[in-house]
């Protein structure tokens, strides 16, 4: 039965799922107030050890948020000036920028038109003299191959960043993504599968020594209190936010679920639909988070502009690829240097999906996308 067409369905928002939690997370940032301790205090570290635990880690540092992650990353492994650093073209625009941000030069590759995500095989042949890292980012949720391109780093000397801000929870060949890299950056914006109630950041890693420098220089480089080894910056995870993880991060995987569920329900009812072409099957193996839902039709505007008038939201990840953005002209890329990232951005379109969406929330998005390809 066709639903009115006054229905709104948001892209995405906060619902209280699962049940409770809502007011479990307004109680703890009472109590948190009420401890007066707002930057490094106990609620942080009780953070860090609670996520270096789940991701499978020695350590994580909690960051300001999931820019300086990936900045601080880069900084920890020496990466700058003179050193190019591989990474997606299709990626968020926070990626190529940490990579300018640490002076090094972003080397900018398609991805897999499937996946959307770096092979190792792109990683290996993009390799040159000059290559010092590469940013391997699980995008919309989806992980990438982590041990193949770890094999193809080892034996090329070259070190990984993976970018895990869309991916928390995510999992490859049995391991959490973030476990896999050097040091690894997660980004917990309000909207991800793990989110603070604010900006918040995270590094992780299995390397103490890397994560005692951003330790000193994530809070102006300092050792000990006005003792100073070296000139660092101000990037520090406020106790809020951290209280705020700590009450969610037990309910990533109920969160994950959902999200999954959602996404099976989405490509099962939209198989077949027009030129609609939904998710690639994953490999075994692999356990996306679905941060995203992301379909592609050559009508995307059409169909998003349809949407629009139904009521639904909906949003296009990403409308202008990096390398066609004015700020990046420098590196020399033109219309057509990237073909499969070019399509991406021309065909994706991300459908609404959160924890809490309702069974006739996703039903009309379902409908209304079958009677536009009708």
């Amino acid at each position: 039965m066709t639903q009115e067409n006054n229905m709104q369905v948001p892209f995405f928002t906060f619902r209280d799922f699962p049940d409770g939690i809502h007011a479990r997370i307004e109680q703890t940032l009472v109590e948190e107030y009420r401890r007066q301790q707002f930057i490094l205090g106990a609620s942080v570290q009780e953070f860090e050890r609670s996520f270096s635990d789940y991701i499978g880690v020695k350590e994580a540092v909690g960051v300001g948020n999931g820019f300086d992650a990936l900045v601080l990353s880069l900084r920890a492994l020496g990466v700058g000036p003179g050193d190019d650093v591989l990474l997606p073209g299709n990626s968020f625009i926070a990626t190529i920028n940490a990579v300018q941000q640490v002076g090094a030069t972003p080397v900018l590759l398609d991805p897999d038109e499937k996946t959307y995500n770096l092979t190792a095989q792109a990683v290996n042949q993009a390799i040159t003299q000059h290559t010092k890292a590469v940013i391997p980012v699980h995008l919309f949720g989806l992980p990438c191959p982590m041990p193949q391109i770890m094999q193809v780093a080892q034996e090329k000397g070259i070190l990984v960043v993976e970018d895990c801000a869309q991916a928390h929870g995510a999992v490859v060949a049995g391991r959490q993504v973030g476990s896999f890299g050097h040091v690894n950056a997660f980004s917990f914006y309000p909207t991800k599968n793990l989110g603070a109630v604010g900006d918040a950041g995270a590094v992780v890693s299995q390397d103490l020594e890397r994560l005692n420098f951003i330790r000193k220089y994530q809070n102006y480089g300092q050792s000990q209190r006005y003792a100073y080894e070296l000139p660092g910056v101000n990037s520090r995870l406020d106790s809020l936010q951290a209280a705020v993880l700590s009450v969610k991060l037990p309910y990533l995987g109920q969160l994950n679920e959902e999200r999954r569920r959602l996404a099976r329900s989405y490509s099962q009812q939209l198989a077949g639909v027009g030129d609609l072409e939904c998710p690639a099957e994953v490999p075994p193996g692999t356990e996306p988070v679905f941060h995203l839902y992301v379909v592609r039709t050559r009508q995307r505007d059409a169909l998003q502009q349809y949407l629009q008038k139904k009521g639904i939201s909906t949003l296009v990840h990403y409308p202008v690829p990096a390398h066609l953005q004015k700020a990046y002209g420098h590196l020399g890329l033109r219309k057509g240097g990237l073909p499969v990232t070019e399509a991406l951005a021309a065909t994706s379109l991300s459908l609404p999906l959160y924890p809490g969406m309702t069974e006739g929330e996703q039903h009309y998005v379902v409908e209304q996308v079958q009677h536009f390809f009708a």
